[in-house]
Parts: C-alpha cells; sequence; structure tokens
C-alpha cells in the first residue's frame, strides 16, 4: 500500500477522536470556542486527506461538516444536542470508513449512500430546516434507485471512473415550468462534467388527444463527474424538483481491462514506537553480535584441543552471557510492543452516547486508566468484547430516567469503565449504577429455557447463577432490538477474553449496578515460565501466576476429607495434585517430600502439588486454536529446546 495512504490511516483515528472529543464536550461546554475550533481543524485536515486519495463519499460528508462547523465559528448557528448528535454521527461513520479501508483498501458499497443521507442531514441542519432537497444532495433510504443502475448500464467503462464516485440526478421538472422561464434539457445541458444524459417522458407516451403541449411530462436523469457542489449549484432555481445523489461507482478487478487495474491492497498493521526502545534494541543486539563472535572464538579453541574441562566452564560463560543477553532482549521486545489504552478508551464515550440516545436514556460514562499500557495484540482484541460489555449495559443495566427517579436515583445514569495494572495483568471494570442482576430473574429465565434442570438451579448458589448469562444463547431481553436481545453477547466476551489468556467475572446487586471484571496478560507473546514434570510430562506454568514455591515434608500433610491440606507460615492451604487436575496418572506413592506451586485463586492460597521443578525459561507463547482454543486450564503451547512440544498451563483456571 501507498506509505502516503498508510500514514492516512495512522493519523486518521487520531484526528477522528480529537473531533470526537471535542465535540463530546461541547456539549457539556458550547460557549468554549476552543472547542469548536478543535472539532473544525480535526475535520478540515481529515478532509483535505481524504482528498489526496479516492474515496470521494468521505470527502463529501466531511466537507459538509466543515461547513457546518464553521458556521458555528462564525457565529451564525448555535450549539444545540442536535447539531452535536449529527457532527458526531459524521465522525463515527468516518471512523468506521477508516477500519474499512484499513482491512481491504476501500471504502464499503454502500459508501455513497450513506453520505448522501449525512450530507442530507448536514445541509439542512446548515439551511436551518429539512425543506431543502436540493441543498441536501440526497434523496430518502427508500428511494428507488434503479434509474441510476440504468444510467451507470448504459455507460462504456472507459466513460465512468474506475472505483469513483459520481454524482446521480434526477430532474422532475414542474408541469408548469415553462411558464415560469424554465427548460428542463437547457438546465441539465450546464450541469458540469456531464458523463451521461438521459431524457424520457414522466408518464409514457400520452394520447396524442388530450396531449397539452404547455404542460412539461419530461424527466431528466444525468450523471456529472464535477463535485457535488457545482451539481447543486445547477439546479440552485429548482431545488424542490430534484434528486441529487452520490454514487460509487465499483472498481474493476485486478487483471481486467486493457490496463489490468489493481485495487488497493489492505494495510498492514502498524505500530508507534518510542525511539528510545528501538535505540535499546539496537544496542542489545550489538551486544548479542559479539556474544556470537565469542562462540566462534570458543569453537576456534576447542578445534585446537582445549580440553574438556575448560570447554564446559567456556560454554558456561557463554551460556550465562546469551542468557544474560535474551532477558534484556525479552523485556526490550516487550516495551516495544506495549501500547497505551489511550486510543481505545477514548473511542467509547462517542459509543455510549449514540447507543444512549437510540434508547431514550441518559448515560455518563466515566473513562480512567489512560495511562495503563497492554500488548498491541491484547489491545486489538478489546474493542469488540468492550463493546458488548459497554452495549449491554446501556440497554440491560441502565434504567429509563423515570424508574431511576422512582428509585431514588439521578436521573442520569453513571458508567464507569477503569483500567489499571495489577502486577504482569491489566484489570478492566466495565460498572454501571442500574438495576442489577436479580439472580431469581435468572434462574427463572435459565428454567423457561431448559438450560438445567429446576432442581439443579434451586441448589446453585447466586454467584453461579449469574454466571448463567455467559451461556451462549442466553439472554433475559424481552425483545430483539438494534442494541440486544438476541442472545449474543455475553458468551461472545467470554470467548474473546479467553482468546486473549483473560478471564471474565460478573459481579452485581440488585437495585445498585453491576460490575463486570476483565483480567488479561500485559503481555500476550512473551512469556517466563517455570518448567515442572508430573506422571514423567513437563508443563510450563507462566510465573506470574505463581506466589511462591514449598517443599511439604510427608508429616506436615494433613487429610481433611478426601483432600490434604498443609500449613504455610500459619495459613492452611489446600494441596491439589496436579495429575488429579489434569485427569492424567499420578506418580507412584513415595516418601519423600511433596514438591508444590502455591498460587493465589480468588483470596485464597491453594498450593498445586507436582513431581518434580526443572528450572526456568523465556517462551514463545502460541495460543491454542480450533477444537482446542477453548480447552480450560490451559494457556497455549510452546517449543522447547529439544524440539517437544509443552503445554502451558493456568493453575488458576485448573485450581477452580
Amino acid at each position: 500500500m501507498d506509505e502516503l495512504l498508510q500514514q492516512f490511516l495512522i493519523e486518521g483515528p487520531e484526528l477522528v477522536q480529537q473531533a470526537g472529543d471535542a465535540l463530546l464536550a461541547l456539549e457539556r461546554r458550547p460557549d468554549d470556542p476552543a472547542l469548536v475550533d478543535s472539532a473544525f481543524r480535526a475535520v478540515h485536515t481529515l478532509k483535505g486527506s481524504a482528498g489526496l486519495f479516492d474515496f470521494p463519499p468521505m470527502g463529501l460528508v466531511l466537507h459538509a461538516a466543515e461547513d457546518l462547523l464553521g458556521a458555528i465559528r462564525a457565529g451564525r448557528r448555535a450549539v444545540d444536542r442536535d447539531t452535536v448528535d449529527e457532527l458526531v454521527a459524521v465522525i463515527g461513520q468516518t471512523d468506521r470508513w477508516l477500519a474499512a479501508i484499513g482491512s481491504t483498501g476501500t471504502l464499503p458499497e454502500d459508501a455513497g449512500a450513506a453520505a448522501a443521507r449525512l450530507v442530507a442531514t448536514l445541509r439542512a441542519r446548515l439551511s436551518d430546516g429539512p425543506d431543502h432537497p436540493a441543498s441536501a444532495g440526497g434523496v430518502p433510504p427508500e428511494t428507488d434507485a434503479a434509474w441510476i443502475r440504468t444510467l451507470l448500464s448504459s455507460q462504456g467503462d472507459a466513460a465512468l471512473p474506475d472505483g469513483g464516485t459520481l454524482v446521480a440526478v434526477r430532474y422532475l421538472p414542474d408541469r408548469n415550468c415553462f411558464f415560469h422561464g424554465d427548460d428542463p434539457v437547457e438546465i441539465a445541458r450546464h450541469v458540469p462534467g456531464l458523463v451521461a444524459l438521459r431524457v424520457a417522458l414522466q408518464d409514457g407516451q400520452p394520447d396524442l388527444a388530450a396531449y397539452d403541449p404547455f404542460a412539461c411530462n419530461l424527466v431528466v436523469e444525468l450523471l456529472s463527474s464535477a463535485p457535488l457542489d457545482e451539481v447543486q449549484a445547477a439546479f440552485r432555481f429548482v431545488p424542490d424538483q430534484v434528486q441529487i445523489l452520490p454514487v460509487t461507482v465499483p472498481a474493476t478487478p485486478a487483471g481486467d481491462g486493457p490496463a489490468g487495474r489493481s485495487t488497493p491492497e489492505a494495510t498492514s498493521r502498524s505500530l508507534r514506537v518510542d525511539a528510545s526502545r528501538i535505540d535499546a534494541l539496537a544496542e542489545i543486539v550489538g551486544e548479542l553480535v559479539v556474544a556470537k563472535n565469542g562462540l566462534a572464538e570458543l569453537a576456534a579453541q576447542l578445534a585446537g584441543g582445549l580440553d574438556a574441562r575448560a570447554a564446559a566452564t567456556a560454554l558456561a560463560d557463554r551460556h550465562a552471557t546469551f542468557d544474560r543477553l535474551v532477558g534484556r532482549l525479552h523485556r526490550a521486545v516487550v516495551s516495544v510492543r506495549l501500547v497505551p489504552m489511550t486510543p481505545l478508551l477514548r473511542r467509547f464515550p462517542r459509543l455510549v452516547r449514540e447507543t444512549a440516545a437510540s434508547l431514550g436514556k441518559e448515560v455518563e460514562l466515566v473513562v480512567e486508566g489512560d495511562e495503563v499500557e497492554v500488548d498491541r495484540s491484547v489491545l486489538d482484541g478489546l474493542f469488540e468484547p468492550l463493546t458488548h460489555l459497554l452495549r449491554n449495559a446501556v440497554d440491560h443495566g441502565v434504567e429509563p430516567a423515570e424508574q431511576r427517579r422512582r428509585a431514588g436515583k439521578p436521573a442520569r445514569a453513571s458508567l464507569r469503565l477503569v483500567a489499571r495494572q495489577a502486577g504482569d495483568h491489566v484489570v478492566i471494570e466495565v460498572a454501571d449504577d442500574g438495576r442489577g442482576i436479580d439472580p431469581a430473574t435468572i434462574r427463572r429465565v435459565a428454567a423457561e429455557r431448559q438450560v438445567m434442570g429446576s432442581e439443579a438451579l434451586a441448589s446453585l448458589p447466586d454467584d453461579a447463577v449469574l454466571d448463567l448469562v455467559f451461556r451462549p444463547g442466553f439472554s433475559t431481553a424481552s425483545a430483539v432490538t438494534d442494541v440486544s436481545g438476541r442472545g449474543v453477547g455475553m458468551d461472545a466476551v467470554r470467548t474473546a477474553i479467553g482468546q486473549l489468556g483473560g478471564k471474565v467475572a460478573l459481579a452485581s446487586q440488585p437495585g445498585l449496578g453491576t460490575t463486570v471484571r476483565l483480567t488479561l496478560p500485559v503481555n500476550l507473546v512473551l512469556a517466563k515460565v517455570l518448567l515442572v514434570s508430573c506422571a514423567g510430562e513437563t508443563y510450563g506454568v507462566p510465573m506470574d501466576s505463581v506466589v511462591e514455591t514449598a517443599r511439604i515434608p510427608k508429616d506436615r500433610l494433613l487429610p481433611v476429607r478426601a483432600g490434604l491440606v498443609f500449613f504455610l507460615r500459619d495459613q492452611a492451604v489446600p494441596l491439589l495434585p496436579l495429575a488429579d487436575l489434569l485427569h492424567v496418572p499420578g506418580s507412584v506413592e513415595r516418601q519423600e517430600d511433596q514438591l508444590a506451586l502455591v498460587i493465589r485463586a480468588g483470596p485464597n492460597l491453594v498450593g498445586i502439588g507436582v513431581d518434580g521443578f526443572l528450572g526456568h525459561t523465556d517462551v514463545l507463547l502460541r495460543p491454542m486454536t480450533g477444537l482446542l482454543a477453548t480447552m480450560p486450564g490451559v494457556l497455549g503451547t510452546t517449543i522447547l529446546g529439544d524440539g517437544r512440544v509443552m503445554m502451558v498451563l493456568d493453575p488458576v483456571e485448573l485450581a477452580g
């Protein structure tokens, strides 16, 4: 892809975010000219950048938004909620278009129609009223556009811009237009950039006996390659008699046509990295080169007859050097992949606002944790699950204003999106002050949908009942809406977070609100693991999951019911053999001490019994895929130095 376009796809989302933040703040401070200037500058820059590429629908919409913001700057328009809504809709559409360009290299097929609707709304707002069809430059969504397809199909490929945008016009002159001094054909002939022109009869061939030569019975349809504003200007005296619509012409597939035109390639993923981190990587690479040269020198000494003891000592020294450098390289690569969560978190205030408006609710989103950094792959995978959670919170969690008043709550609901660092993990919470989740309602819906038997439901504790909302297809919504009710959402959240190596927890109090907590690793790719043996196999356990290791004398293991416990600094800790957790045959009863990993499962410590500790290593973790993606207790696999494949376990999930 062209480097200029790649740069646009990097800077475009930042400009979208700048405009969105300014518009949302402008709603609270409508008299702040700095906010208007900030939104105007961002939209103006976006429009100019879009004009460098073949994305006319985006340019048309941003041009109209720029005009409206310019009118606000000049004091010709006041800032009200409806105006902000329309401008926010433009920013949201631009954001979606940028995502489409990034994935496919082009705008969606419906970009022209979407642009026409947005331009129509903005032009009407700029004209202080909706009754300006020509200025709107669009047609209602339900308009039959078969005439446009007919015009396009009647033209040869050479007459149409490949993958570009034309302006389609349908002109239905008034029956008495001749008495007004209008000549429909002459008006059409003066449209700039005329590509196609079709003149037909509105009512078909009339009865000659009833023919009225003074009544206009024409319909004029045309295509123009000129900018929308110039086409609108040509019909400025007959604005109530035309429909104007930007139309995207599909691009010729690669290899088709005489020139073999090709479509833009999808953009590659990009990452902005601080220069100091690149410098640190370069320094480590330099030291690795020196260490590699040292191996060549050692090889020459061995060839010259270096004795075995000296060779072993030299190899150990070289290994220690490489171990130190690889550790530094590990940390440096992790730091390069770490990106702040700011761009992600700042996308959600606009989404929550649009969702709440569509449901007739008032919701304020508070975002905290912009400074938290996570791995780029984790950040990329968080948008969809967080979108599900926030939309569900607005739809299911937050009550309508009247219900909140009756419950003694403020009419405006509060929704919090908080990210914080917790060791090698990041914790993200989505919390609302809404109606909460009633376990009795979950039990009733689960019984109606036969999720499990009535007796089993009755015996479940409330926290386990709440976990049923993560079952596929489970929904308490009474009706399907554009926001929710289709039974896809919470199960999709758990699946998506699980694929990122994270966990989802739900807590709720009826009448007070609901909190969904996501716990994810900061770094998804590179991990430091402790190697343990169990039943003759080697497994890896992330070092950050282990509180400590312990050697427990046999006489310190105490039987409790069907299990064992031991005391660690006067605290009773249950012991769970790893072989039992993995459902593999355990080792033969031995007389020596029991080795255990001490982990924290919730607020409690748990010991996991293993056969031995084999050291630690840095690994490239590959998540499980396909049917194994949802395997409980397994984070992924890695390849050991001897070529064996090793499973990396999640001890917290195994311990339950």
